[in-house]
């Protein structure tokens, strides 16, 4: 049920804050608010939220740095806002952690289908709930153990968000086979695919960050020049 989850709005315009809160306290979400990225990252140790909606552009700490502090200790969903259409606002909430981005002006529905698809992940994770384990994923000395839902790299566990767990399931279940960005969107945010590229580009660089010994020239997560993506053994 929608209200066993919690929701972190933050943002400093109180009229959006307004806005988000109503449409998500309608949808049958519980909401907490912050008015900038300090007091978010004090509320997400203190309340524990299932997800985050999270606006960029704030004083003092904005939605970036925010994210970069919240993601070293959280594997919690984050959803981007930005009021700005051009893709650097968007490229650097992803690399900063978010999951996902909305650009304002946005429609109810739109929000309320990112969200659910967000919490929807994170369960996969199972971070909220148990989920029944299955078998583990290896390929050469890289495992993703999807029963309790864990990274191991060279015999060391390694932090994964929900989407990034996403992403390396879909690629480690099908070592060798190669999947194009639009195919690799659908999958994992459930939505179609449109101008998806520099999404899933950013995150499967995140990956590489957590997996390979040289991200740069990468062992595992490669990209096949004008396809897409591949994970397969050295």
């Amino acid at each position: 049920m929608a209200e066993t989850y919690r929701i972190l709005v933050v943002d400093d315009d109180f009229s959006i804050v307004d806005i988000l809160e109503t449409s998500l306290r309608e949808a049958g979400y519980q909401v907490l608010a912050a008015h900038d990225g300090e007091e978010a990252c004090r509320m997400v140790n203190a309340e524990s939220p299932h997800l985050i909606v999270m606006d960029v552009m704030m004083p003092q700490c904005n939605g970036i740095l925010a994210t970069v502090r919240i993601r070293e200790s959280h594997n919690i969903p984050i959803l981007m806002l930005s009021a700005k259409a051009e893709g650097s606002d968007r490229v650097l909430g992803l690399e900063a952690g978010a999951d996902d981005y909305l650009v304002k002006p946005f429609y109810r529905q739109e929000l309320l289908a990112r969200v659910k698809a967000l919490l929807r992940r994170y369960d996969d994770l199972g971070s909220i709930r148990e989920i029944r384990g299955e078998d583990r994923l290896t390929v050469g000395d890289i495992t993703l153990d999807t029963a309790a839902k864990q990274l191991i790299v060279r015999g060391e566990p390694v932090r994964l968000t929900a989407t990034e767990f996403k992403i390396l399931r879909v690629l480690m279940s099908h070592p060798g086979r190669v999947f194009p960005a639009e195919e690799i969107y659908e999958r994992v945010w459930e939505s179609d695919a449109y101008a998806v590229e520099n999404t899933v580009m950013v995150h499967i660089s995140r990956i590489r960050e957590k997996l390979e010994l040289n991200p740069k020239k990468p062992e595992y997560l490669k990209v096949v020049w004008g396809i897409g993506y591949v994970f397969e053994a050295p």
